[in-house]
């Protein structure tokens, strides 16, 4: 069933951006496009109270429940970031906005970029693992929600690997690769 819902909500979150640049961009209704970019928040809630309600009334907590958390964690912390490329993207291709800007790829800037993508998913954990701190207090009973201390692990693990892999660049950064010259006799 939260499965599911989660399913639904990320479908629910990309629906409330493609028609909040629709209206934007398309329909010229900036006002109404805001009211439906502001809404995108609303999901996250009502995945949050669905999978509260869900624990609450007697479920025991398995990945599904972890995984919501894991989902609002990274919405609230990515979600702008989300919403801006999809407007860039959007407003390039039916607005004649400016091209949107890409990813450095190498040195310095590269480096940078990943260490900034891994505060996000700091942030994202430190939401989501808060969430999940809740919903073991909110329902009280361990045994029924040692699923979701046992996410809050899983998910620690992959952070380290996240901080190892994006600071490596710091270390090692990725340098462009040179190509090789045709041969001019084969021209």
């Amino acid at each position: 069933m939260i499965g599911v819902l989660i399913i639904a909500c990320e479908i629910g979150f990309w629906a409330f951006v493609a028609a909040g640049l629709f209206c934007r961009y398309i329909l010229k209704a900036k006002q109404l496009g805001a009211i439906l970019l502001i809404c995108t928040p609303l999901i996250d809630l009502v995945l949050l109270a669905a999978t509260a309600i869900d624990l609450r009334n007697g479920a025991t907590a398995n990945f599904f429940h972890g995984l919501a958390a894991v989902y609002i964690g990274v919405s609230v912390a990515f979600g702008r970031r989300m919403i801006r490329w999809a407007d860039e993207r959007f407003a390039h291709r039916f607005a004649g906005g400016p091209k949107p800007s890409t990813k450095p790829k190498y040195g310095k800037e590269h480096a940078r970029h990943e260490r900034q993508m891994w505060y996000f998913h700091l942030l994202a954990w430190g939401i989501g693992c808060a969430l999940l701190g809740g919903l073991i207090w909110f329902v009280g009973d361990f045994s029924r929600t040692s699923e979701l201390a046992v996410m809050v692990l899983r998910w620690s693990i992959i952070l380290l690997i996240d901080f190892l892999w994006s600071f490596s660049y710091s270390i090692w950064p990725r340098k462009k690769t040179r190509t090789a010259m045709p041969d001019p006799k084969l021209c």
